[in-house]
């Protein structure tokens, strides 16, 4: 038997500056016209989940039908859950129809359509649509300019879309008007302002999921784990300390040394956290207040501009997360080996380790979970979840990290126990296992 399901339909564009809320581009420019856009299409995105996993029986779906771009690039920016499916139509009602029509024909039980500019938009108002669709034909949530901002069906009605001023504020009355016609059985929702002009952007001024953005700079969160790392920790922060809309937040394990004292002295946030190291990067993660995240080891320089490099890489959406190319502070030809050898699988692979500076946006980092409390190759473990998820790329930038860890035991040997945790990773050896033979191969 097949099972009729709730069919959302949320049509967006790809966020193209210049090309994503152009009426907004006076006022924020091109590039914060179409970050915002993009925000409001993850909010949408995320509240759409929400409404469908708050069904238990899986009878609600969410399609998202998009334009500007490809399904790939969606489906690496708004993540794989969802199904995506291209706009078709010469204007807004007619992909309005089309969508409705492909929705109804693939056995939907109600359709409801939505855009992502209503930051107000909300599960439960999602779930009353339903309700009202029980017994009526047509929901609609009127929007404050003339226009709607949600349309319920319970059958394919396409007499709805055409003879409407897209755009104006006569499309509410046009609609209704037709209903009419009709003889529909009409159900309203509470009316909810769409940002779509320049006046509108007070409404969501002081919102902190957009904030940001209309006041020009979004924060970046810099995490550094550490543990008795007093004699790297300083310079690594001085190193930081040029960069704009930061705040560096140093997750400590209970260092004995002058750690926590080098980290206040330099302005950073200090907590203190006990359970290992994936413990210290979620706690750190869930003390900062950025947009963005940079998870980075104690003993690791990044270059000049990294916090400029970091947030022009995440404006984009398709990319997920990012990190820089390895390099240490060693030299000789054996060593460069090794840097050539990580930076190949970082590139090819899309597999960087935490020695290179990775970050992402702070949505990836909650929609995977963070870090998995492993007690060793918790870094291993993340990037695996973060390339599900999307594509990580490598900046051609260089990240200098200590090769202390080299040094101590030597080149080769350092790199073997490496690929043997790799290895025993991949052949499911319990964490605790690893961790034992980590430490028995390491221990001075």
């Amino acid at each position: 038997m097949t099972i009729q399901t709730t069919q959302l339909l949320i049509f967006s564009k790809y966020p193209t500056a210049g090309k994503a809320k152009t009426r907004l581009i006076p006022e924020l420019g091109a590039n914060n016209a179409a970050q915002l856009h993009r925000r409001m299409t993850e909010v949408a995105t995320k509240t759409a989940q929400l409404w469908r996993d708050e069904d238990k029986d899986t009878s609600r779906q969410i399609n998202l039908y998009y334009a500007g771009a490809t399904e790939t690039s969606f489906s690496d920016w708004l993540g794989s859950d969802i199904t995506y499916l291209e706009q078709s139509g010469n204007d807004l009602g007619e992909r309005m129809e089309n969508a409705f029509a492909t929705a109804f024909k693939n056995n939907a039980r109600y359709a409801i359509g939505v855009g992502t500019d209503v930051p107000a938009l909300s599960p439960a108002l999602l779930q009353q649509t339903e309700k009202n669709l029980a017994d009526h034909d047509l929901v609609l949530g009127p929007a404050a300019d003339g226009g709607y901002y949600l349309i319920g069906l319970k059958t394919f009605q396409p007499k709805l879309f055409s003879n409407i001023d897209w755009g104006t504020e006569h499309v509410l009355r046009q609609t209704l008007e037709i209903a009419t016609r009709l003889k529909l059985r009409v159900a309203t929702l509470p009316q909810l302002n769409d940002i779509d002009r320049p006046e509108d952007l007070r409404l969501i001024k002081d919102d902190p999921r957009f904030s940001d953005i209309i006041g020009g700079a979004s924060l970046l969160s810099v995490i550094i784990p550490t543990l008795n790392e007093g004699a790297t920790l300083e310079k690594t922060l001085k190193t930081l300390q040029p960069g704009k809309n930061i705040e560096i937040i140093v997750a400590d394990g209970g260092s004995q040394d002058e750690t926590a004292t080098i980290a206040i002295h330099l302005g950073a946030k200090l907590v203190e956290v006990s359970g290992g190291r994936a413990a210290q990067l979620n706690r750190g993660a869930a003390e900062s207040r950025g947009r963005y995240l940079l998870f980075l080891h104690a003993d690791t320089l990044l270059p000049d501009n990294y916090d400029r490099q970091i947030i022009s890489t995440l404006e984009n959406p398709d990319i997920t997360a990012g990190a820089f190319r390895f390099k240490t502070n060693q030299p000789g030809k054996a060593m460069r080996i090794v840097e050539w050898g990580t930076n190949m699988r970082s590139t090819l692979f899309q597999t960087p380790y935490g020695d290179q500076g990775l970050f992402m946006e702070r949505q990836v980092f909650d929609e995977i979970g963070g870090y998995p409390l492993l007690p060793i190759m918790e870094d291993f473990a993340f990037v695996r979840r973060i390339r599900q998820r999307g594509t990580i790329i490598t900046l051609p930038a260089e990240a200098i990290t200590s090769a202390r860890r080299w040094q101590k035991l030597g080149i080769i040997r350092t790199t073997l126990i490496n690929q043997l945790m790799v290895a025993g990773f991949f052949l499911k050896i319990s964490p605790e296992k690893l961790t034992h033979f980590y430490r028995s191969r390491t221990r001075n």
